[in-house]
């Protein structure tokens, strides 16, 4: 028998193709194979078709192609831009806050401190994006800081979630609670823990009006072209010298570039650029004759019930202001850590208006205070000489009308000095406006006059808001009243009432250019600036507004008249000084019956007049009586106590 072979393939022997054999099927598992047979047991492999093959090898090809040239594009071209991003998420620039200038006073004791305190704040980009997990973050600090979470979910609303810019949440964060935040939000990303300083006002019951406050910088605030700095986690001067000297006051902040963790914690300083503090700035103001002012004023507020006061006090030897005092006053460092709403309204509505700072301000008719100037335009213009008398009998009539001396039956003769000693009415009723045959200086001279020592027009202190006060004229009259200027209007004018305003400031700078003899000051309350870093003070010079406008001998006749306001007239009380003082008082009549406003203004020594003070208590009464002893006591602390 002859032997089988299994792998022979019997019968005919011509080429066999798979789509000629009966029941052939292809299987990607088992391969191309014979049905079975026991005659005829073969297997096949089938023929490669080379088309097909070059087909699949080309798409493989230009697959490995594009895969090739995208990778080529993303790593050399599009390479900076992705690690740029990378690099952002990882590389950051942080503010460094600059210090804060602090401010002395002219005995370089401090008035304001800068005092650190913990701060929190969250990073949106950084947090992270699951509700579950944002939710858990903002609920455990909500928690240790005892706030809700949806208030600090508020703070972060409408914030873009990209924003790599801190939002602040709380400041003043008490120390226990520091040190638990510290460890409980140590893995936390988006959490941003620092200290940074607030201010702190060391004698605010005495300088609030002074010094002002600062306080968080608003959104219209930050739109401001000159505020294009700051952030929305930044203070900024809001009233009083913070604001006026915000820019110096400030400094410039710095900038640090650090590498974070995935946390967005600070894991490596890069480099950094270190700030520049603020500049210290010493002030003119001193802090004793402040505080004896303005305790002298509450007392006597309280004695009179009197809605307000105001004081100044300047150097007449270069416009230095020794002392700005308004009451009532408020607490400033309750404006850092955010005043509640309640308290904020109960200043705002007081209708004493504590908020409000009358010294520059305040807008008052000078009543007899204005004598001086009046004296002055007449003595320059040659409407009198010191010689000249005017007979007082107890008043002027003037048709119909009678205006009256403040004394009974009237002062008799009458010279200048004696008119300024006595406040006599009838003097100046007549050099102002004309009496008979005799010729006043008129509405327009007075204003002239009133004009060149300093009222109607802003002086330029170096403090915020100050009032221009106001100078009545004819045109005026027709304008606003619809009525012509009369006689009695300039009588009105020549003894400071009527329609007439200054502010307590202006009334001591004129009082200050007739005690030096003739120069009217700028007044300024910066003395130096001094750059902490270079420890250079660059000292204010003083600004002369004008001078020699009037006569020299002239001021030396309305300064003796002041003197005997001292020795024999209204201001006798400041004959106790231990220096002479000159002075007069004042009292301003408000359209309220029983109700008038008490003025003083005066310098010492006499003969070389160091400072002017200047009070006014509102509907406080005679002058003599409630102004005159605020100044008395802030002399006497002058030159018996410093």
């Amino acid at each position: 028998m002859k032997r089988f072979n299994p792998f022979e393939i019997y019968g005919n022997t011509d080429e066999i193709r798979d789509n000629n054999l009966a029941n052939y099927s292809r299987d990607s598992k088992l391969g191309d194979d014979l049905p079975d047979s026991p005659y005829n047991p073969a297997t096949l492999k089938p023929s490669i078709n080379y088309k097909k093959t070059r087909v699949v090898l080309g798409i493989i090809g230009i697959g490995l192609i594009v895969i090739f040239f995208r990778t080529f594009w993303f790593q050399l071209v599009e390479g900076k831009e992705y690690r740029e991003i990378s690099e952002g998420n990882r590389i950051r620039i942080q503010t460094i806050k600059a210090r804060r200038g602090v401010i002395y006073d002219r005995n370089e004791t401090l008035l304001t401190r800068n005092v650190p305190n913990f701060t929190l704040s969250i990073i949106p980009a950084d947090l992270p994006e699951e509700p579950g997990e944002r939710k858990n973050i903002i609920g455990t600090v909500a928690r240790i800081i005892k706030i809700s979470a949806e208030e600090i979910e508020q703070k972060l609303e409408g914030v873009p979630t990209y924003s790599y810019e801190p939002i602040e949440i709380q400041e003043y964060i008490e120390y226990d609670q520091a040190l638990l935040l510290r460890v409980e939000t140590r893995l936390f990303p988006g959490i941003n823990f620092s200290i940074k300083d607030s201010r702190e006002y060391l004698e605010p019951d005495s300088t609030a009006h002074l010094i002002g406050y600062t306080g968080k910088i608003t959104v219209e605030e930050l739109e401001l072209s000159e505020n294009q700095d700051y952030l929305l986690t930044d203070t900024i001067g809001k009233t009083g010298l913070e604001y006026q000297y915000e820019k110096i006051l400030r400094g410039e902040d710095g900038k640090k570039r650090i590498e974070v963790d995935s946390l967005g914690k600070e894991k490596k300083l890069i480099a950094s650029k270190d700030p520049r503090s603020g500049q210290n700035i010493t002030l003119a103001i001193d802090l004793g004759l402040q505080k004896v002012l303005d305790q002298s004023l509450k007392k006597m507020v309280s004695n009179t019930n009197s809605p307000g006061a105001a004081a100044v006090a300047l150097d007449p030897r270069n416009g230095e202001v020794l002392a700005l005092v308004s009451v009532p006053g408020f607490d400033s460092n309750e404006f850092i850590k955010g005043i509640s709403l309640e308290n904020f309204q109960n200043l705002i509505n007081d209708p004493n208006r504590p908020l409000f700072m009358r010294a520059v301000s305040g807008q008052y008719p000078p009543g007899s205070t204005i004598k001086p100037i009046i004296a002055s335009a007449a003595l320059q213009e040659g409407i009198i000489t010191p010689q000249t008398t005017v007979l007082s009998t107890g008043g002027l009539q003037v048709g119909p009308n009678f205006f009256p001396d403040w004394k009974a039956g009237g002062h008799g003769l009458t010279d200048v000095k004696k008119a300024l000693a006595e406040s006599v009415n009838t003097f100046f009723y007549t050099i102002g406006g004309g009496y008979e045959d005799f010729t006043g200086l008129g509405v327009d001279r007075i204003n002239q006059y009133a004009r060149l020592f300093g009222l109607g027009e802003t002086l330029g202190i170096d403090f915020t808001a100050e009032a221009n006060g106001f100078l009545p004229t004819k045109q005026w009259k027709e304008d606003a009243k619809g009525e012509r200027w009369y006689l009695g209007d300039t009588y009105h004018l020549a003894i400071g009432q009527g329609d007439i305003l200054v502010t307590p400031l202006q009334v001591a700078d004129y009082t200050a250019a007739i005690a030096n003899g003739g120069t009217l000051y700028q007044p300024h309350l910066v003395q130096s600036t001094q750059d902490p870093e270079s420890n250079q003070a660059l000292k204010k010079d003083p600004v002369v507004i004008r001078k020699d406008f009037i006569q020299s001998s002239y001021l030396k006749t309305v300064r003796e008249g002041l003197r005997q306001a001292v020795t024999a007239g209204s201001a006798s009380a400041l004959q106790s000084l231990v220096v002479p003082a000159a002075g007069k008082t004042g009292t301003a009549q408000i359209g309220e019956e029983d109700k008038t406003h008490a003025w003083f203004t005066g310098f010492a020594p006499y003969d070389s007049p160091e400072i002017v003070i200047t009070v006014i208590v509102e509907k406080g009464g005679e002058g003599h009586a409630t102004a005159l002893p605020v100044a008395r006591e802030g002399f006497n602390w002058y030159f018996n106590q410093r």
